[in-house]
């Protein structure tokens, strides 16, 4: 198979490789740096899409190596950022001692914390809608659920939002534990509910054919200058809304 072909899955391949070290960061608490290289690797899922059309390149493999990279970047490393998150809130952060492997040493500094554990019911939900997303010939031109990619975001944003906007309602309201379990089961319900969403894919650049798309993200892009990081969630949520509405207009108007 000639590299011309290969050019999407390397990108796919890229996508992995930015989650797997953003699980690493996540695993050692540096949930900034997580955020970084999850960003990072949606940025290729993005692309290894688009690249994929451009080059007239879709395959079976491509969408089995998408969810496999998703599973990590979109899926485990949410799951352990809400994990610390919640570890905060109710025990002691999980950290291998450097330069040891030694069992009683490793599990002396582990705090039991099973409401922590809740944290990635986050990366179950995720595997069960990647799975579902492979086989479900509903969602070829937009989504049934909220991407995984988006609920990552959703997640990410809260670390950097305690990181560089510490206001102090915000910070109150995002340590609170029943914020965060709500938060994760929220999550985990909108990543399989059955709520149609538009994508963000454009077969054309055409405005007539992608006004929502553009108003979507002009919208966004307003949000992020006015609000920095506290505005990711509320573009899920405007995500979220614009589907539903234009979903309604549609019905109404067949």
């Amino acid at each position: 198979m000639g590299i011309r072909k290969q050019i999407p899955n390397i990108i796919t391949l890229l996508n992995l490789f930015c989650g797997s070290i953003a699980v690493i960061f996540a695993v050692q608490g540096h949930l900034e740096l997580t955020a970084l290289f999850v960003m990072l690797g949606i940025g290729f899922d993005f692309f290894d899409g688009l690249a994929a059309r451009l080059l007239n390149t879709q395959s079976e493999l491509g969408l089995q190596l998408d969810s496999l990279a998703d599973m990590v970047t979109s899926g485990l490393a949410p799951g352990i950022v809400m994990y610390q998150l919640l570890t905060q809130v109710f025990g002691k952060p999980f950290y291998v001692i450097p330069g040891s492997w030694n069992s009683d040493q490793i599990m002396a500094s582990f705090d039991w914390s099973y409401l922590s554990l809740l944290g990635l019911l986050i990366t179950l939900a995720s595997a069960y809608r990647l799975a579902n997303f492979n086989i479900d010939t509903r969602q070829t031109t937009s989504f049934i659920g909220l991407p995984t990619p988006a609920n990552t975001l959703l997640i990410i944003s809260l670390p950097l939002i305690l990181k560089f906007q510490q206001e102090a309602w915000v910070v109150e309201m995002i340590i609170n534990k029943w914020f965060l379990i709500i938060l994760t089961v929220l999550s985990c319900f909108l990543l399989n509910a059955e709520i149609p969403l538009f994508a963000l894919k454009f077969k054309t650049w055409r405005f007539a054919e992608n006004k929502i798309r553009y108003g979507f993200l002009i919208l966004t892009v307003i949000l992020i200058i006015l609000l920095k990081f506290i505005a990711i969630p509320l573009a899920i949520l405007l995500y979220i809304l614009i589907s539903v509405v234009f979903k309604e207009k549609q019905t109404k108007t067949h």
